[in-house]
């Protein structure tokens, strides 16, 4: 059974960081392209930043680009987002997700709030 969870949500301030984890099982993660997405209230949901599976190409929605950084350890079964400069702008519900075949697994998110 595919099981995401998320760590490391908090309520920052604007300019904080942030590293948030995502714990992954059930499938085999060390050749799965994993990948982080937000939703905001009242928005839709959006990718932020994705990994491959060796962890050598990441890419990121241009909002969070040189200040969110995506990264795994193989391992340990675990990807990380780190998240810098944060604004108000990046408030959400933070989700880790994985694409098995026609079907995208999700965790149960991981709130985040910028707020002075």
């Amino acid at each position: 059974q595919v099981r995401l969870v998320e760590f490391g949500g908090a309520l920052v301030q604007p300019g904080d960081s942030l590293r948030l984890s995502c714990a992954a099982s059930g499938f085999p993660f060390n050749t799965s392209v994993m990948r982080w997405s937000r939703q905001a209230p009242g928005n839709q949901r959006e990718l932020v930043a994705s990994i491959t599976a060796d962890g050598a190409i990441t890419h990121y929605v241009n909002s969070v680009e040189g200040r969110f950084t995506i990264s795994r350890d193989n391992v340990k079964n675990t990807v990380f987002l780190q998240m810098n400069s944060l604004t108000s702008e990046d408030t959400a519900d933070y989700y880790c997700n994985v694409r098995l075949g026609s079907t995208v697994h999700w965790g149960q998110g991981t709130q985040v709030t910028v707020s002075a």
